[in-house]
This record gives C-alpha cells, structure tokens and sequence, in this order.
C-alpha cells in the first residue's frame, strides 16, 4: 500500500510539473467542410462575350473555368449599345444584361408569361432565362423575313400582347417603319407597293392598338374590337351606320392580321419598309 501511494505522489508531482511549465494554444478549426463555389448561368453561345446571370459581361477566355461567372470588375446590367426607348440593342450579350436589370424588367411579371401555346405552356424559371430567350432574334426584328430592321435587333422588351406594355414602348417598335394609311378599299399590300415598299406582316401586330391607330387616324367614332383581316383599319364617314362609320378597328384575334385583307369600307394602317 505505502509503494502505491508513493507511486501516485511522485506521478501527479510530474503532472502538475509539466503543466506549469508548459503552455499549449488549442487551434479548432471551424473551415473543415467543402469550400462553396458560386455557379453562373451564362450565354455560353457567344464568340466573344459572354454574360452571366449576375448581369456582367466579360470576355469569353475570362469567365471563371469552375464557376461559370464573369469577374465582377466591369459595370453590372451593363446597357452598352442599347437603345432603352425601344428596349432593343446591337449585342445579344449587352442586351442579356440591361435585361436583367429589376428597373427595366419586371420579375413577377416575366415569371408569369408563357413560354409556349396554352396546350404546351410553361414559365420562365427566371429572369435570365427570360432574357437570354427575349434577346435572340425573332420575327419582330426582320423585314422581307431575310434582313434585319436595322442594328438593333437583340430586343428584351415584353411581348406586345404582354400586359403592361405602355405606346411609347409599342411605337419605339416601328423604328425603320413607315406607318401609311391607305385609300378606301385598299390592302397594305397595295398602298406599301405604290411607295415602292413592301407591307411588313409581322408588324401590323404592332399597330394593332387603340393608342397607336389614334396616332394616324382621327377615329372620330371611337375605337372598337372587331374581326377582319383589314385590320388595323378606319371606318370611312359614308359607311353604312350599322359600321360605325367614323371608328378605328382593331382585332383580338391577331392570328388572322393579314397585308392582303381589305374592306369596300375602311382605310388600313399599314406597316411599309
């Protein structure tokens, strides 16, 4: 017994030693788990340039190889090029950024609108996929269905059967277009080829508005809902009464707007270039 009591002395006197004279600094590390690496959405299709979800465009050999995302060095929803009346710029990737911008597209909009027909619809996911859809070329860009209105054809503007879309947006649209009001009885055909023009179909949908036909007809009778391939369109004062002679038509089923449509009573606004 006296052995091992004096074995636990001499073992706790070197214990209480060794504490005194050393000091130890306990590290706890808190980073163990797996650094997080943002992830960017980009438009991986350009030659050049690219943009990210975030907004920024950057070159394409300097977008960040594990991320995806362009440096954050340049100016973010970047409008470089672009046209913010009629919402349409010269760069595809410029115009993917000034989209993305919350003061010049609406997210609860956009998040709503249907990608599709209603049999097949489907929303956005989220504004850059909106953007990125919006800012390719489409029918609204080109003339002759071979050429491009001008320049600036990468547009993010909403479509204009969208809710929402104010007339000066909706006219900013016509940029490279001659509106002409035509003779009694006559297709837009007929009066953009005595002009030496062309009717341009994809841009009578543009016209077909009340505060845009108001700008070109006096529509003294009022503007109406109607359904005919002559519109958008005036009724002429000396048009049957049950016509309403003196009003502007326009149609709700834009499917049917045509440049061959005419009407013995009406004279059509018509989109030449």
């Amino acid at each position: 017994m006296e052995l091992s009591i004096s074995r636990t002395t001499i073992t706790s006197f070197f214990f209480f030693f060794f504490l005194s004279h050393f000091s130890f600094t306990v590290a706890i590390r808190k980073d163990i788990g797996f650094k997080f690496i943002p992830f960017c959405k980009n438009t991986v299709q350009g030659r050049y340039l690219l943009s990210d979800n975030n907004g920024y465009v950057c070159n394409a050999i300097s977008v960040d190889s594990k991320s995806r995302c362009c440096p954050q060095t340049g100016k973010k929803f970047s409008c470089h090029g672009c046209n913010l009346l009629s919402q349409c710029c010269n760069s595809y990737e410029y115009c993917v950024s000034c989209c993305l911008n919350p003061g010049l597209t609406s997210k609860e909009q956009v998040l709503k609108m249907k990608i599709a027909k209603p049999s097949t619809a489907r929303t956005y996911e989220s504004v850059f996929d909106y953007c990125a859809g919006r800012c390719r070329h489409s029918s609204e860009s080109v003339v002759h269905e071979n050429a491009y209105l001008s320049d600036f054809h990468h547009c993010f503007s909403l479509p204009s059967n969208s809710s929402g879309v104010n007339s000066t947006l909706t006219e900013a649209r016509l940029n490279g277009i001659n509106v002409v009001v035509g003779r009694q009885g006559e297709s837009c055909n007929s009066v953009c080829k005595s002009r030496g023009q062309s009717c341009v179909p994809n841009k009578l949908v543009v016209l077909n508005h009340c505060d845009i036909i108001q700008k070109y007809m006096s529509c003294k009778g009022g503007c109406l809902a109607s359904v005919g391939t002559d519109q958008p369109a005036e009724v002429v004062y000396d048009a049957p009464k049950y016509l309403n002679p003196g009003s502007c038509l326009y149609t709700e089923t834009q499917s049917i707007l045509s440049c061959d449509g005419s009407h013995q009573h009406t004279k059509r606004l018509c989109p030449c270039a």
